[in-house]
């Protein structure tokens, strides 16, 4: 009597569902790298080392822990290339009675197990993917009814039911969200440590050979590689951004500066996502380090509220609303993504910065990708699959459950309002007054037409124009149709001719 036990590749934690449901005398645990998921989207370099290099670290951890691990290899002759196909034949060469798998993190994947879970011949049970904090029916229970899902009610919530930086019935502080505090630029403030870095060992030295061979046309850099690929890792990197950066995170967590990718970021999004580390964990040391005094409230209730709120928040969303929600585009955006998204070649300072770094680092926070590259693509009018497909293949934290929300709903508008009560749509003075990007720019952000005006301007306003009839009764876009109403007429057509001229050198292939 064998249980197959499936582990994919994004649930590397040894209580994971399906591994605390099985019995190590008689199960066999498979983890199998597959081409159709690591080819899906062109993914970074980088996002598949790291991957690949934390799958097999953790199936040699399951193994000392005694375990049987059935570990299929991508270079593996016999690889079918679907997980579906290695699961049917582990099931085979095992003799499997029955199987135990954790829900899949993506529609996509949960679908394709779910199907074949039906024809596969022996008992499959999938088990509820448990480490995150709000289990999904009890999303669904707290959406059902609510004509807007709001991320703030939500997180009142969440803090409720955790107790997390809670005084009986009301949060501590006096205030539930400290967002206002938590945008200061950093020119001239403090040093920022950059996160540890993880030398490469033989196991993943051989990952980083196998995706310089096998994936050698997909963007990004490859090296230098030191990404957390084991629990330890990932524990140390933690302990780092506990004791050396989380004091600064509120402060700065908006700020944007050139030749500075981390800031006071964490970078532990790329760990946590695949499950070497522990959401709640990591809530509950951020609240340690406010009651003893190492970081302030504005930077633990950042934290927090980004984990507790916004990660578990579009979570719920992506579950409730697939497979429908992929396909939205409210807003009718039908542009191609420009090339410059992959090369960073371009006149406009901010978006070449957070290109760049993101193709050298599969990494960009939350500031940069919203307001620089997100934005840009918003005003332009970009598709918003091409949008959602660039995020899902350039950043290693990225899954289509987090992803997906945060690009169509955040950052596109293109779910109508789901996630976001209104489109961020800026001109260039956000990017200005957040970084010091615009001081090495070929463009002047001050300017709102001709030759030398900053793209993000006259974009911003045609933008506006162009969907007038959708946004013009949200109450927080009120004052800026009045504003434009009040502009001379003269000054109108200056900025609209300039979007167009902007957007008819992007259709042409011409440098922006």
């Amino acid at each position: 009597m064998t249980t197959l036990v499936l582990v994919l590749g994004d649930q590397l934690s040894p209580t994971v569902a399906a591994l605390r449901a099985a019995n190590r005398t008689d199960a066999v645990v498979l983890i199998a790298e597959v081409a159709a998921e690591a080819g899906y989207v062109r993914h970074h370099k980088k996002k598949l080392a790291f991957v690949f290099a934390a799958m097999r670290h953790h199936a040699a951890a399951l193994t000392a822990d005694g375990w049987r691990v059935d570990y299929v290899r991508l270079d593996d002759p016999e690889n079918r290339d679907s997980l579906t196909a290695e699961a049917s034949r582990a099931g085979a060469r095992h003799r499997a009675t029955r199987v135990l798998a954790t829900h899949a993190g993506e529609w996509r994947v949960a679908d394709a197990v779910e199907r074949w879970a039906a024809d596969a011949g022996v008992p499959v049970e999938i088990l509820e993917d448990d480490r995150f904090i709000c289990p999904r029916a009890r999303f669904d229970a707290w959406a059902a009814g609510r004509k807007q899902l709001r991320l703030e009610t939500f997180y009142r919530e969440m803090r409720r039911e955790t107790g997390l930086l809670m005084n009986g019935d009301r949060p501590i502080g006096g205030r539930w969200n400290f967002d206002a505090d938590n945008r200061k630029p950093a020119a001239g403030g403090p040093r920022f440590p950059h996160p540890p870095r993880c030398d490469p060992d033989p196991v993943t030295d051989q990952v980083l050979a196998l995706v310089e061979n096998r994936f050698a046309d997909h963007p990004g850099a490859l090296h230098p590689f030191w990404f957390p690929v084991t629990r330890d890792q990932a524990g140390r990197a933690a302990d780092h951004f506990f004791a050396h950066t989380l004091a600064h995170f509120g402060d700065f967590q908006d700020a944007m500066l050139r030749g500075e990718p981390f800031l006071a970021h964490s970078v532990l999004s790329i760990a946590l996502n695949v499950g070497l580390l522990d959401p709640l964990d990591l809530c509950r040391r951020a609240e340690a380090a406010y009651h003893a005094g190492t970081a302030p409230l504005n930077a633990v209730e950042g934290f927090i509220r980004q984990i507790l709120g916004w990660r578990e928040f579009v979570r719920g969303l992506y579950w409730r609303d697939m497979p429908g929600y992929r396909d939205r585009n409210a807003l009718g955006a039908t542009r191609p993504l420009p090339d410059f998204y992959w090369t960073a070649d371009t006149d406009m300072a901010c978006v070449r910065e957070v290109v760049g770094q993101t193709m050298a680092e599969a990494y960009a926070h939350h500031i940069q990708r919203l307001m620089v590259t997100g934005t840009f693509a918003l005003l332009a009018g970009i598709d918003p699959i091409a949008v959602h497909e660039w995020y899902l293949a350039v950043y290693a934290d990225a899954y289509e459950w987090v992803e997906l929300p945060n690009t169509l709903g955040m950052s596109q508008f293109a779910d109508g309002g789901v996630v976001a009560s209104k489109p961020y749509a800026a001109s260039g003075a956000y990017i200005n007054r957040m970084s010091d990007y615009c001081r090495s720019c070929a463009y002047d952000v001050r300017a709102r037409t001709g030759p030398r005006a900053c793209p993000f301007n006259p974009l911003y306003w045609d933008f506006l124009v162009r969907h007038r009839g959708r946004l013009a009764r949200n109450p927080r876009l009120g004052p800026v149709y009045r504003t434009w109403d009040r502009m001379a007429e003269d000054s109108r057509a200056a900025a609209l001719a300039a979007a167009a001229a902007l957007l008819a050198r992007l259709d042409g292939g011409g440098r922006v």
